[in-house]
């Protein structure tokens, strides 16, 4: 993006820049790659190399400078910081008619495997230099006085050309010489949030980095419930969102993949029924599975029917009760609680069948102990190629695709090695972090021929030697609903 075109105020056409690959992309075996660093103006890095244990190598990497600076940015009526051309045009007029200068900037947000492309409108007042933030707050207090709704950006944020600097961690696991294992936790419960590094610490965990997204917008008691997917030693903790990204670990493979689930359950009077969902929060009629792992009371205007672990109804009670140790209670309410009480009466047996189906396989995954599953956030790299779906896994704003956050990654190299990467950022001067398409680039360059984006932004956080390596954006490590961990054996 020019900066002088910016503080003109004539229109800019914004694009994304990708440089080409070194043909590291396709090496057999992990290793850390010799060729630049594959954003900005492809910087050398600086790195550092640590052995955390037989077969896995952790670089502590640095690349690029800041040359950005500070623009304050007016919201528009949607509350967003860019809308139609229209909109944005009244947008201008309002900040004229408030005694500045308004720049209408022209952003293209980049096409993605299953989005096009998207042009929207931006109005933006002031260029300064980074160590002059305190004079574009200045003159959004003012815009701010006038009535309109603003906000103070750093530039580096955008998503657009840039300098850096970057602040990476990467873990390189070599699957010919690793002799351990990858697990999945939820720490002490599914409902709660914990700290990566105290779900490591738990399982004395050479290295861990956050899951999967968790939901922010359930009540404040169930929010370290993962969005998608989530398997623990066998055990289906949470349903799939059909065809969204995963990761399925066993033993020391890792595969990244599109999951969906299925839970049926059948009465002893060979009555059946789908079951909607495991260990969330209700909507109207549906019937919800709780396992003990749930940590929190079933919904409370409802019909619970408790289960032994053969699957024998060993009660029938009204509902907002824990589920004990070694029961699964089936919750329903409105038409699902009409079905229990007319076919899980007591001493009754239902029967609980679980599917975990790989999409791309159409094989059923074998819920044996050593599987572990976790939801990713949008698919990034598929055979060797950039392939982000950020529609399919729920990710396709402007915000997501282009703006740039802190991000979680994880990869696979087509010898089955693991990658997994922190990118920080959200601090200005010292690291801008990435976004999608620099987060697939980044991967590729990296060697990962399948590469997944977990949940990023304030839960990224990678734990080696229960130790945090990276700077989470939040100033501390946040609780979140899960964690990759690599075990010793």
């Amino acid at each position: 993006m020019s900066r002088r075109t910016l503080a003109g105020g004539l229109a800019i056409a914004a694009a994304l820049t990708l440089t080409a690959l070194p043909a590291t992309a396709e090496q057999l075996s992990v290793g850390f790659p010799s060729a630049k660093f594959p954003l900005g103006t492809r910087p050398v890095p600086t790195k550092t190399m640590t052995a955390v244990s037989q077969g896995i190598d952790l670089y502590d990497v640095k690349a690029g400078s800041s040359t950005d600076g500070y623009t304050v940015t007016v919201l528009m009526p949607s509350g967003r910081d860019y809308g139609t051309l229209p909109t944005a045009e009244a947008k201008v007029a309002e900040v004229e008619a408030a005694g500045e200068v308004a720049s209408l900037q022209k952003v293209i947000r980049p096409s993605v495997a299953d989005a096009p492309s998207q042009t929207v409108y931006m109005v933006r007042v002031g260029l300064w230099a980074f160590k002059d933030k305190a004079k574009a707050e200045e003159t959004a207090k003012t815009l701010k006085d006038a009535g309109l709704k603003i906000k103070v950006d750093y530039l580096g944020d955008d998503g657009l050309k840039t300098t850096g600097p970057w602040d990476v961690k990467v873990a390189m696991i070599d699957s010919r010489t690793f002799r351990g294992s990858y697990a999945a936790s939820l720490g002490t419960s599914v409902a709660k949030r914990e700290t990566v590094s105290s779900m490591a610490k738990a399982q004395k965990a050479l290295l861990g980095v956050n899951g999967g997204f968790f939901n922010i917008h359930t009540s404040k008691a169930l929010r370290g419930e993962p969005v998608g997917a989530s398997v623990v030693g066998g055990k289906l903790l949470s349903e799939a969102v059909p065809g969204r990204s995963a990761v399925v670990l066993k033993g020391r493979t890792a595969k990244i993949t599109e999951l969906k689930t299925s839970v049926v359950a059948t009465s002893q009077d060979g009555e059946a029924v789908e079951v909607n969902g495991v260990n969330r929060a209700t909507v109207e009629n549906e019937l919800v599975l709780y396992t003990e792992e749930y940590g929190a009371k079933t919904p409370t205007g409802g019909t619970d029917v408790v289960l032994d672990a053969n699957g024998k109804v060993v009660g029938v009670r009204g509902s907002g009760a824990a589920v004990a140790a070694g029961t699964r209670v089936l919750h329903g309410n409105g038409v699902a609680s009409d079905w229990l009480n007319e076919h899980a009466l007591a001493d009754y047996t239902v029967k609980v069948d679980t599917k975990v189906v790989d999409l791309r396989t159409k094989k059923a995954l074998k819920l044996t102990p050593d599987l572990h599953v976790i939801a990713g956030g949008v698919g990034l790299v598929r055979n060797g190629k950039v392939k982000i779906t950020a529609k399919l896994d729920g990710h396709d704003s402007m915000n997501m695709i282009l703006r740039r956050h802190p991000r979680t990654l994880l990869g696979v190299t087509k010898n089955g090695s693991l990658i997994l990467a922190t990118i920080d950022g959200r601090q200005p001067g010292v690291t801008i972090g990435a976004n999608f398409p620099e987060a697939a680039q980044f991967m590729r360059w990296l060697g990962a021929t399948q590469a997944i984006n977990l949940d990023g932004g304030g839960s990224t956080a990678m734990v080696v030697g229960n130790k945090l390596v990276n700077r989470p954006s939040d100033g501390a490590e946040r609780g979140v609903g899960d964690a990759l961990l690599v075990l010793p054996q």
